[in-house]
């Protein structure tokens, strides 16, 4: 098995079934996947995976390539729970819709995961409200990144949590 995964990010499951949302995701990356058939595919969302990996084997991806990540609930979860699942990859193929695309390069770059972020295309009727909510999350998401970098550079470059005894 390749050991370049898909990450598909979770997103909102209506009556245990994918939103057109995710599953505008889940069709992009079954297009990737054909692409080569030997990648493994992950979907992670705490609420979402399952319903996720039932789509995708319901879409004829073997349950044996499909990887569910349950737990996570944010956007940089999701990258670290996959990067912890496949730490030798070169980089992780990570599928969310198109207005999500740069939030997501953001919180990779702090986490210090290398990605290949594909935008899915996002349902017309979702777009004027996700690309106005974008707007707000991603300076609110840069202003995140930038502090926790600014509180472990005061802390001396350790790891959140950690003190250096004087």
């Amino acid at each position: 098995m390749s050991k370049q995964p898909i990450l598909v990010l979770g997103a909102r499951v209506i009556d245990g079934h994918p939103s057109p949302m995710l599953e505008a995701r889940l069709s992009t990356a079954l297009h990737l996947w054909h692409l080569n058939t030997t990648r493994p595919l992950v979907v992670s969302g705490r609420d979402e995976a399952g319903a996720m990996a039932a789509w995708l084997v319901g879409h004829g991806v073997p349950r044996d390539l499909i990887v569910v990540e349950p737990h996570a609930s944010s956007t940089n979860e999701n990258l670290e729970m996959t990067r912890a699942l496949f730490p030798e990859a070169a980089y992780l193929t990570v599928v969310t819709n198109a207005f999500h695309a740069a939030r997501t390069r953001v919180w990779a770059w702090h986490l210090g995961i290398p990605v290949q972020v594909v935008g899915a295309p996002t349902p017309p009727r979702s777009r004027l409200r996700n690309y106005a909510r974008e707007l707000a999350a991603l300076p609110h998401s840069v202003a995140r990144v930038a502090w926790r970098r600014i509180v472990r550079r005061m802390r001396g470059g350790q790891p959140f949590g950690l003190r250096t005894q004087d």
